[in-house]
């Protein structure tokens, strides 16, 4: 994809390491904070998985991380044309998702689509894991995400999307290619 002139940025959740508004115990302010810190280190992570292949790779952050990241700007972003470039730690506020994050740096950078891995491999009328007759929707407005709150991005997302028309391509996380697939025409997800 890079080798194709094409600008990647990546947006990696954390909730492999926290999971922090599953627990009433701590305060949703600093659940939150921890939440993004974990981001980051996925970022990093990974960021370091695709140097060890060769790509080029940065990783921005919206607050001060240390020598580890830099402060994003989209100044900064733009001068990284063919780099892989990580957005780590969320939009930096509290009660705002990794898809709102996702979802603004998007907008902020005029990017053409918005590629979303998920555990399943589109967006369906109903859950898959529990209804089996759920149907799965080759195209949908993000209008009708909306409306139906198919739960696919969260709600402040969905209406970023929907007043910027940033579209969205939901895809399955596991589907081998599902990235190089979605940019040559063979896409089997879900077009937002």
């Amino acid at each position: 994809i890079i080798d194709k002139g094409i600008n990647v940025g990546v947006v990696i959740g954390g909730g492999n390491y926290w999971r922090g508004r599953s627990n009433d115990n701590i305060d949703r302010t600093k659940a939150d904070q921890i939440g993004m810190l974990a981001t980051i280190m996925n970022c990093i992570y990974v960021s370091e998985i695709f140097r060890s292949q060769g790509l080029k790779t940065n990783i921005l952050t919206p607050f001060e991380c240390g020598s580890m990241t830099k402060l994003f700007s989209k100044d900064r972003a733009n001068k990284y044309e063919g780099k892989v470039v990580f957005f780590a730690g969320g939009t930096g506020h509290p009660y705002f998702s990794t898809d709102t994050g996702i979802v603004l740096r998007a907008i902020e950078l005029d990017a053409d689509a918005i590629l979303l891995a998920k555990a399943i491999d589109g967006i369906y009328d109903s859950d898959p894991k529990i209804n089996p007759e759920a149907k799965k929707y080759d195209t949908i407005s993000i209008k009708e995400v909306v409306e139906k709150k198919l739960g696919v991005i969260d709600m402040t997302a969905s209406v970023m999307c929907m007043e910027n028309k940033m579209p969205l391509m939901v895809f399955g996380l596991e589907e081998e290619n599902s990235i190089v697939n979605a940019l040559s025409g063979k896409f089997n997800g879900t077009v937002v």
